[in-house]
């Protein structure tokens, strides 16, 4: 047997219906307003991650040139005992700065080149032609590390 809906039935029905409808509009902008929470706290998550790593790489590398900077006497001490005929200690010399150069490391090339107060630091100035400052001589190697002067190299300046 089936039964008619009356007027009276359809009513309730229908505000049910309206009830329901309006519940999933809530519903759904709920759902949309946390997904939107969540896409922020990815991206954000995915940015620390980012700047974690960046800095941690920093560090490792602010760490490395302050080692490679401890050792910079080491490497004088054998290059000015090489220098003064000393026996042994060139391959001593020569083994440590070819790893440390394999690693970043570069010596300043700078005798015969104009002076860079970036590069060089002056302890002893000539008198020149007039010209444009030039280094003369290298009195102790600079060093630059992975690009950056880690020890300027000090030099007798001709003016």
């Amino acid at each position: 047997m089936v039964s008619e809906t009356t007027g009276s039935d359809a009513e309730p029905a229908a505000a049910e219906a309206e009830a329901v409808e309006l519940d999933l509009g809530v519903l759904a902008a709920e759902r949309d307003q946390f997904k939107d929470i969540a896409m922020r706290l990815q991206a954000d998550f995915e940015n620390y991650r980012k700047r974690v790593s960046r800095d941690t790489a920093d560090e490792i590398d602010r760490r490395t040139g302050k080692l490679v900077e401890s050792i910079l006497p080491v490497l004088d001490a054998c290059e000015a005992a090489a220098a003064h005929g000393a026996e042994g200690v060139e391959p001593i010399w020569s083994a440590l700065i070819g790893v440390l150069m394999k690693q970043g490391l570069e010596a300043l090339d700078s005798e015969g080149k104009s002076f860079d107060p970036g590069e060089h630091e002056a302890v002893v100035h000539e008198p020149g032609d007039g010209g444009t400052p030039t280094v003369a001589e290298v009195l102790r190697t600079g060093y630059r590390w992975q690009g950056k002067v880690l020890r300027p190299a000090m030099v007798k300046v001709k003016d």
